[in-house]
């Protein structure tokens, strides 16, 4: 393992970060966890929630780890979904962000802003805010398109319990 400050180049790197797209399901509809965020870039704005990764941190604890500091959600299982890397996403330089997906079980929908978050909340999955941070649309659309092909979506949505 490096010692931190060893990591010196000659060209720019880029940034690496973690983003959480999870999902719950209430009064027949999806809804997707959104923070606002409490900082800039795009303070005021909502995001899916996430952050930086930290030099010897794994991806999945990374994204366990800014999932709960910022909504204090734990225990969630969470499975890759995409990278997303354009080039501008970020107005702080290079970034790029492996995007993770779950779906909250029963007794995992309580949510308390922490962190890096003004606010969490639920959205239904047809009433997201129209100008989120980032290219956070997008990649809302890209784990909503995933999360309708999943079978959990199809028996809560689809065919929901009388």
């Amino acid at each position: 393992m490096a010692v931190k400050g060893t990591y010196i180049y000659e060209w720019p790197r880029p940034m690496v970060t973690v983003d959480a797209a999870v999902f719950s399901f209430a009064e027949g509809k999806a809804h997707l966890l959104l923070i606002n965020r409490k900082h800039d870039p795009y303070q005021g704005q909502w995001a899916i929630p996430g952050g930086f990764i930290e030099m010897d941190e794994e991806l999945e604890d990374a994204v366990a780890r800014e999932l709960a500091e910022e909504t204090g959600l734990t225990g969630m299982a969470l499975e890759q979904l995409r990278t997303f890397g354009t080039v501008g996403r970020d107005p702080r330089g290079r970034q790029i962000t492996v995007v993770f997906t779950g779906i909250a079980g029963p007794g995992q929908t309580q949510i308390r802003a922490g962190d890096d978050a003004a606010q969490a909340r639920w959205f239904a999955i047809d009433a997201l805010p129209d100008d989120m941070a980032f290219d956070h649309s997008q990649v809302a659309q890209v784990a909503i398109a995933r999360l309708k092909s999943t079978k959990a979506y199809q028996d809560q949505i689809e065919s929901p319990s009388p």
